[in-house]
C-alpha cells in the first residue's frame, strides 16, 4: 500500500499517524503512513514507537489490504487483538459521509476478524470548537523545549526513589489504579521504568507523575514520552499538579528532549493546566463506537 501526499495531507487535520499516535507537522509524516503499512506484517514494534516500553510484541496493527485511499477520504483500519478484538478506523476525510463510511468499513472488518468492538477515529483542527471534541476527545498538546522548560516549581518535588518510605506510594497507586498507577507501581517495583515525581502531603504521596523517560523519534530527537499524571482527589486545587508538571518539563529539558507531545481529556484538569503552561493545541482526536 502506498499513500499519496497530496492526497492525504489536504484531509489531516492533525498530525496523527495510526498505531503509533500524534506526531508533529515537521516529522516526517509521509515516511510514517508507509512505515506503519509495512510493518503491519510483523508483531514487533517501528524503533521510534513509545509503546515499545510497555510490551515486547505490538497489539494494533494496520489491517493494509482494507486499507481505503481516494480523493477526498481515506479510510486506514487497525486491530487490536487483546479484550476480544477491536477494529478501529482512522478517518481523514472531508466529504459529509466519511464516518459513516468509516462506521460501515469498522463494522464489516469486526464481523470478519472476529472482534467483540468496533470504533472510528476522526480528527477536529485546532481552530475548531472545543465543545466539538467534549466526552469524545482528547486533545493533542505539543511542549516545545526551544525556549526552555519553562517556569519551575514553587512547591518541592521528589523523586520516587529519595523517599524515607518508598512504599507510601503503594497507597497512592491504589487509590489512583483507575488513571493506570497501580500498573505504573508494578512496573517500578520490577525496575522496568525510569522515575517518577512526587508531592508530599503530611509524609504521604499526594500526587505523581512518570515515568521520566526519553526516547528518539524518526528523526532522531530526542522527545518527552507522555507520562502517568495525577492528583488525589483531596489535594486538588493546592497547585501540586502545576508543581509537578513543571518539574517534569525541567526535567525533560534536562534530559535533552526536544519536544513532548501527549493528550489531555477535553475540558479536563490536564487539558486547563497545558493551556495555562503555554502548550500548543495541534487539534482534537475524537473516538466512538461505529
Amino acid at each position: 500500500m502506498r499513500f499519496s501526499w497530496d492526497l492525504l495531507e489536504p484531509v489531516m487535520p492533525v498530525p496523527y499517524v495510526p498505531t503509533l499516535g500524534p506526531a508533529r507537522w515537521d516529522d516526517p509524516l509521509h515516511d510514517l503512513f508507509e512505515a506503519v503499512v509495512e510493518n503491519a506484517a510483523t508483531d514487533g514494534f517501528l524503533p521510534y514507537d513509545k509503546d515499545r516500553r510497555w510490551s515486547e510484541t505490538k497489539t494494533e496493527r494496520v489491517l493494509a489490504d482494507a486499507v481505503e485511499h481516494g480523493q477526498e477520504l481515506t479510510l486506514i483500519p487497525t486491530l487490536a487483538e487483546r479484550g476480544g478484538g477491536v477494529v478501529k478506523v482512522y478517518v481523514y476525510g472531508s466529504v459529509p459521509d466519511s464516518l459513516s463510511a468509516g462506521s460501515i468499513l469498522a463494522r464489516k472488518l469486526a464481523a470478519v476478524h472476529g472482534a467483540g468492538k468496533a470504533r472510528i477515529v476522526w480528527f477536529l483542527s485546532p481552530d475548531q470548537p472545543e465543545a466539538y471534541a467534549k466526552a469524545v476527545g482528547t486533545c493533542v498538546q505539543l511542549k516545545d523545549f526551544t525556549d526552555g522548560p519553562g517556569e519551575p516549581s514553587v512547591i518541592q518535588v521528589h523523586e520516587y526513589k529519595q523517599l524515607a518510605d518508598p512504599v507510601c506510594f503503594a497507597a497512592f497507586a491504589e487509590e489512583m489504579a483507575p488513571d493506570g498507577f497501580a500498573f505504573l507501581y508494578e512496573q517500578m517495583q520490577a525496575g522496568t521504568v525510569g522515575p517518577v515525581l512526587v508531592v508530599l502531603q503530611g509524609g504521604h504521596v499526594a500526587g505523581a507523575i512518570g515515568p521520566m523517560e526519553t526516547m528518539g523519534d524518526a528523526a532522531g530527537r530526542a522527545r518527552l514520552l507522555p507520562q502517568y499524571f495525577g492528583v488525589l482527589p483531596q489535594y486538588r486545587g493546592c497547585g501540586f499538579g502545576r508543581a509537578l508538571w513543571r518539574a517534569a518539563m525541567h526535567w525533560g529539558h534536562q534530559q535533552g528532549a526536544a519536544y513532548q507531545l501527549l493528550q489531555t481529556e477535553v475540558g479536563g484538569p490536564s487539558d486547563r493546566l497545558c493551556a495555562a503552561e503555554g502548550l500548543t493545541s495541534l487539534g482534537f482526536v475524537n473516538q466512538s463506537a461505529a
